[in-house]
């Protein structure tokens, strides 16, 4: 197993790539630039996809999956992330890396520096890497607040604190 140190920002030469790096670049440069359709065709489009971030808990199906980029990519907010300290695992029509993201969130006057410690899982479908699970976690008790206060408001990151609470 090889720990990879190049950040994976998106901006990277998509032809340059192996295929299953270009599908992860492929999330980082939709997330960045806040394209949903990109963000669409990155993603597995049904039932069997699932996510679980400091966001919104956990989301099952696509459309469910949707909603929180369509709430992150409709904020006022500025943020930039990228996928390092990583390591990939093929399993011949799965792959998955493990690592860490880092970025700055911005809204209003709050600048948050971003630590989330990642998963994501892609798997081969009619010749195409689609990802069809993210974990993302943020260690640090306060950052996690902030950053749901920030995206999500007081009320909805109160709730969604109890929600991950019971």
């Amino acid at each position: 197993m090889k720990m990879e140190n190049t950040p994976v920002t998106g901006k990277e030469n998509k032809d340059e790539l192996s295929p299953m790096l270009r599908a992860l670049s492929q999330f980082y440069e939709a997330l960045n630039s806040r394209d949903m359709e990109l963000m669409s065709q990155n993603w597995l489009q049904g039932d069997e996809a699932a996510m679980d971030n400091p966001l919104g808990g956990i989301k099952r199906g696509w459309e469910e999956i949707r909603s929180v980029y369509e709430r992150l990519f409709g904020s006022t907010s500025n943020y930039y992330f990228e996928f390092y300290d990583y390591t990939l695992h093929d399993a011949g029509e799965l792959f998955y890396v493990v690592g860490r993201e880092r970025g700055t969130f911005k809204t209003g006057d709050t600048v948050l520096e971003m630590r989330i410690r990642t998963s994501r899982i892609f798997r081969l479908i009619n010749g195409q890497w689609r990802q069809v699970h993210h974990h993302g976690s943020i260690e640090e008790p306060e950052l996690l607040a902030s950053y749901q206060q920030a995206v999500l408001g007081r009320r909805e990151a109160d709730s969604e604190h109890h929600r991950r609470l019971s």
